[in-house]
């Protein structure tokens, strides 16, 4: 089976939202069919705690020539779920759709045409976000800041609907990172890409897996995987306050000399002081990320493990 279209979704206890997925989903993808678009979708259940394993199990008994499940063994990420589905996928362009219908499966089509025109990567930017407002301006400021930091492009970071070309996935299936973040990766290795507007809706059933301590470290992992500015930084930051510091102590000994000592000053050295210290944990901090992905990447240890995959394989059900 060599389709053109692999849809990539990964699931986590989403068994309340299911059901609406699927009345929409493979409706949009059978009209892209008649096009003459074939298609695959390959579902990732990253360790879901309810019965979303059991009912994507219903679904590939029910759609097994287009459908495909891999079940993980446990709950290792969502970037980790799309990096295994793409080793999982045989489509030449390969879309990633989260489980929320907050990104209408749709808009799929407008995706493969832009791929048509001879893009290899395609993102998208939400028309109007239906988010709580804290995160919508989280997201906003915190695509800024990784734009500056890591010279990557990507206009709407936290869009998962996105269109990547074969060439670009097999790039990816031959990366290790144990901590990325999948649209940078491809952004780094696409020849061609570009973006185009799509809707954005509500979350149809339950609620976000990203908690505010997520999108953090998330954003982490996306600014020290991809640069080591964060670290440049603070070394020229620990210049310029070396030159500050040496100032103030020759400002100190100066006035000290000439006018004498000043007991009110005292206050101000231990705001300096504090101040100094906080910027040093700070950075001590940063520095800990690196060192810690670092520990990480060197023990070796599988990204995830598969438990199993249903696919139909020679007319059989596996």
């Amino acid at each position: 089976m060599h389709p053109e279209l692999s849809v990539v979704i990964p699931v986590y206890n989403e068994e309340a939202g299911l059901a609406k997925l699927y009345e929409r989903l493979y409706p949009a993808l059978d009209k892209l069919a008649e096009r003459g678009v074939s298609y695959e979708i390959v579902f990732v259940n990253d360790g879901s705690r309810d019965r979303s394993a059991e009912i994507l199990a219903d679904q590939f008994r029910l759609r097994p020539d287009v459908t495909r499940v891999v079940l993980f063994n446990g709950n290792y990420g969502q970037h980790m779920a799309i990096l295994a589905g793409f080793q999982a996928t045989h489509g030449d362009i390969v879309i990633t759709l989260d489980a929320d219908l907050q990104n209408p499966p749709e808009e799929i089509g407008a995706l493969v045409d832009k791929m048509r025109e001879g893009y290899d990567y395609v993102g998208s930017i939400r028309r109007k976000r239906q988010d709580a407002a804290w995160r919508t301006y989280l997201s906003k400021a915190m695509n800024r800041i990784r734009e500056k930091i890591t010279r990557i492009k990507i206009t709407d970071q936290g869009n998962m609907l996105r269109a990547y070309g074969r060439n670009v996935i097999n790039l990816i299936n031959q990366c290790t990172e144990v901590n990325t973040f999948v649209p940078a990766l491809a952004y780094t290795f696409a020849r061609k890409p570009t973006e185009i507007v799509v809707e954005h809706e509500e979350r149809t059933a339950g609620e976000s897996k990203y908690s505010f301590y997520s999108l953090i470290r998330l954003n982490f992992d996306l600014m020290t995987g991809f640069s080591i500015m964060p670290l440049q930084l603070f070394s020229m930051m620990g210049m310029v306050l070396s030159g500050l510091s040496g100032g103030l102590v020759v400002l100190l000994l100066i006035r000290r000399f000439f006018l004498g000592a000043e007991a009110e000053g005292l206050f101000t050295l231990f705001a300096i002081a504090f101040f100094m210290m906080g910027v040093i944990l700070f950075g001590i901090g940063l520095l800990g990320e690196y060192v810690g992905r670092i520990y990480q990447q060197v023990q070796g240890r599988p990204r995830f493990v598969v438990q199993t995959i249903l696919e139909e394989k020679s007319g059989d059900q596996d």
